[in-house]
């Protein structure tokens, strides 16, 4: 038979399964257990250590199966399962997704999986209706049985249940005595079930397996509860119909009884005998006791003879499982084990005492057996008696070497121990300061660098907390070589045989004390470098405040001299020849403060030799102060020659001093970076302002001629060059007074609103705050002058 390989799956179905299936196959199981005189209460735990196990399918198989573990163990548990799992097999019963760990680790689902498969092989594999098998076959048999009950249509093994007519109409098909099937309602599940479940365990020695609730109060009761409950039912009625067969033998038996008795040698007394079984009669004579008597002592001799049987089987098994074992306990393998082996030989010692307790009830079982034959006049109860006084002597004798090597072993156990608690104390204590130590000489060796006085003092601080720590850590050593000599003292006295070291560190006590002397000799080694240090970091303290002292005076001047020149470029006062003559008198300054330079210098080159690489005093280096310096005098230099440029175009082109301080006010208003120079973008805002309709090859044509170079910048002369040109060129102011006609609407003048609706925000205030108020007879009030304000920056106009 194919096992039902989906039966995991299908349990997940309905939560109500697991308490229909416990209750079921805790019952059917019950229901062949008690053959055995045994029976279980909990299916996952009752079956862990295999026993159980086996032995119910010994009775449902009728075959012996091998011969279990009795230890208490884990191994031995998975080793009776595997037993039990391996003969399920052997029936050609495929296993599917059980292990021998799941059903010792109490796995309810595997158990009742388990269960499931042994009720499907041993109690419905076999049945047969019409060709069909196993659970077809007890379908069919259900649906013919029923067949004629009006409202029972059994379609499957769970809803077609629910109603209870299926199980009464059962019962009543084969004992229709015991039920009135005529007064049973569908509509009343309850009573039906009840009255089904009662009359099948009182009449029919079918147990009940499930209460009515457990089928009523599901939707969908368990398919498997219901196929094992019914397959009772099956076995039942079936069996019932053997009954006349046997009783047609009944005269036979008889015959072969008294057979069996002259095999024995036993003479019956010298009367008839009349055996009746049933309504079936056998006649041998007239006599009453006869019969008795015959009955009685066949009885009587099968007993001895099995009884004595039963003696011998079990003495043997017994006398097999006893043999070496004094022997083992009265070994001394103890006195040379580590604590390990200690510990391993107490499990194995009791695991030996679980498997003697088990066996304690072999014999006791043998001693009843041999009481009983003495009872029953065994005709060799004196052979039995001595095997059974042999054997309990032997046993009181196991059960004595068994005290006293459990005794050597604990008292052993016990000494090791608490060496191995001083050996893992002196590890715990040992390890932490032996890596202090360690620590300790790597800290006191450590080259240390520092840079400033308060590093070389939080050092010398640390040092000193350190060696304030001394004391604490010499009684902590002491500590720690009192429980090593301790070990040692337990181990002289008790006369231990200790193999190798300590197991749980490889530091020893000769280490730590020379570790601790080599911490007491860096200390003061320690404390010298530390003074020549701190003596050096005053010196370095020393030469950064020389430093900082001139540089914090020399970096600001440098500033503020570069913000003068700065400014002197940019604003316009006075003529090109004053601000000419101020620059040369800021230049000779500047050259006269060059000593102040080469001072700075000596003491940088001081702190170069110092090794000093920062000073937390002042923000500025010699770098620092070095490109300022080369700056300053680029830049005043630069400004000087710009100056002179600037007079010399304004000769050149005859430009005005009123012209020019026009041109240098757009310049200034369009850098607004306040740099003295224009970057692209703000020369290209400046021209747009200027009336020029830029697109971007035009644009990119003058920055050609502003920007020879294509730095993307326009210095002040090159916009001085260029507006010199643009002026030159009367087409230029015309072109702009047009454009400005054209934002004007064509009127003689332009109002505020009208150039900031027009223009840019920047273009349109800078036109606002230079060009003058219109006087023309067509002005209106807030009327502007664009006329004036191009003539002004470029020349002359044809308008």
């Amino acid at each position: 038979m194919q096992q039902e390989d989906d039966w995991d799956r299908d349990l997940l179905l309905d939560p109500a399964w697991e308490k229909q299936q416990r209750k079921t196959f805790t019952a059917w199981c019950n229901s062949h257990l008690r053959k055995a005189g045994t029976q279980i209460e909990n299916i996952e735990e009752d079956f862990r250590d295999g026993l159980k196990l086996m032995l119910l399918l010994e009775v449902i198989s009728g075959e012996r199966l091998a011969k279990p573990e009795r230890g208490k163990m884990r191994v031995h548990k998975i080793s009776n399962v595997n037993k039990a799992l391996d003969f399920i097999a052997s029936k050609g019963v495929k296993l599917v997704s059980i292990g021998a760990e799941e059903i010792v680790d109490g796995n309810a689902k595997m158990t009742l999986g388990m269960i499931w498969t042994i009720i499907l092989r041993f109690a419905i594999q076999d049945i047969s209706v019409e060709e069909t098998s196993a659970k077809e076959g007890l379908l069919l048999w259900c649906q013919r049985k029923t067949a004629p009950y009006k409202n029972v249509n059994i379609q499957n093994f769970h809803i077609s249940w629910k109603d209870g007519l299926g199980f009464c109409a059962l019962i009543h098909r084969h004992r229709p005595e015991l039920i009135d099937y005529g007064k049973l309602r569908k509509d009343d599940p309850m009573t039906n079930l009840n009255t089904a479940f009662d009359v099948a365990e009182k009449y029919l020695d079918i147990p009940k397996m499930l209460d009515a609730e457990d089928i009523v109060g599901t939707a969908r009761p368990d398919e498997k509860a219901i196929m094992t409950y019914v397959s009772s039912f099956y076995h039942a009625f079936s069996g019932a119909q053997k009954v006349s067969w046997m009783q047609r033998l009944l005269p036979h038996l008889l015959l072969l009884l008294l057979t069996r008795l002259s095999c024995l040698c036993v003479s019956p007394p010298p009367l008839t005998v009349s055996f009746s079984f049933g309504n079936v009669s056998f006649h041998l004579g007239a006599e009453k006791g006869y019969e008795e008597w015959l009955l009685n002592e066949i009885r009587r001799l099968e007993r001895l003879d099995h009884l004595a049987e039963k003696f011998r089987q079990k003495a043997a098994i017994h006398e097999a499982w006893t043999e070496g074992k004094e022997e083992m306990l009265q070994k001394r393998d103890y006195e040379t084990a580590s604590l390990s082996e200690i510990k391993a030989l107490l499990k194995k010692h009791e695991a030996f005492e679980s498997d003697l307790a088990a066996h304690q009830d072999r014999v006791e079982q043998i001693a009843a057996i041999a009481q009983e034959l003495n009872e029953l006049d065994y005709y060799d109860s004196p052979s039995v008696n001595a095997r059974c006084q042999r054997i309990c002597d032997q046993w009181d004798a196991l059960g004595a070497l068994t005290q006293k090597r459990s005794e050597a072993l604990q008292r052993t156990e016990k000494l090791l121990e608490t060496i191995d608690q001083l050996y893992l104390e002196f590890a715990k204590r040992a390890a932490p300061f032996n890596n202090w130590m360690e620590g300790a000489m790597e800290d006191l060796q450590d080259t240390f660098i520092v840079h400033t006085i308060e590093e070389i003092q939080g050092l010398s601080t640390a040092h000193e907390q350190f060696k304030a720590t001394l004391p604490e850590a010499d009684k902590e050593r002491q500590a720690i070589l009192g429980i090593h000599n301790e070990i040692a003292k337990i181990v002289q006295t008790y006369h231990v045989n200790m193999a190798g070291t300590n197991p749980y560190t490889t530091i020893n006590p000769q280490e730590i004390n020379a570790k601790w002397d080599k911490v007491r000799q860096l200390v003061p080694q320690r404390d010298q470098a530390l003074i020549e240090e701190h003596a050096r970091q005053q010196n370095n303290e020393r030469l950064r405040r020389q430093f900082a002292n001139q540089a914090n005076v020399i970096g600001p001047w440098i500033q503020t001299k570069m913000e003068e020149i700065g400014r002197i470029s940019i604003e316009m006062h006075g003529t090109l020849e004053d601000q000419l003559t101020h620059l040369r008198q800021y230049e000779k300054s500047i050259v006269n403060y060059k000593p102040k330079i080469d001072q700075l210098e000596g003491d940088h080159q001081l702190i170069q030799e110092a090794l000093i690489f920062d000073n937390k005093h002042t923000n500025y280096t010699m770098e620092h102060i070095r490109v300022g310096w080369e700056q300053l005098l680029t830049t005043i230099a630069r400004t000087i020659n710009e100056i002179e440029n600037q007079i010399l175009t304004r000769d050149a082109k005859g430009i005005s001093q009123e012209q020019l301080n026009e041109f240098r006010a757009s310049f200034n208003h369009f850098d607004r970076k306040r740099t003295g120079i224009m970057d692209a973008e703000d020369f290209k805002t400046c021209l747009i302002s200027m009336g020029y309709n830029l697109g971007e090859n035009e644009f990119s044509r003058i920055m050609s001629i502003v920007d020879p170079n294509r730095m993307g910048i326009v210095t002040f002369q090159a916009f001085i060059d260029f507006m010199s040109r643009e002026t030159a060129d009367t087409d230029t102011a015309d072109q702009v007074m047009a454009s400005f006609k054209v934002l004007a609407g064509d009127k003689n003048y332009i109002l505020a609103d009208e150039l900031r609706r027009e223009l840019p925000p920047d273009q349109a205030e800078y036109c606002i705050a230079r060009m003058a108020p219109y006087t023309g007879p067509d002005g209106v009030p807030g009327a502007l002058d664009y006329m004036s304000f191009s003539t002004a920056l470029y020349g002359e106009s044809d308008l």
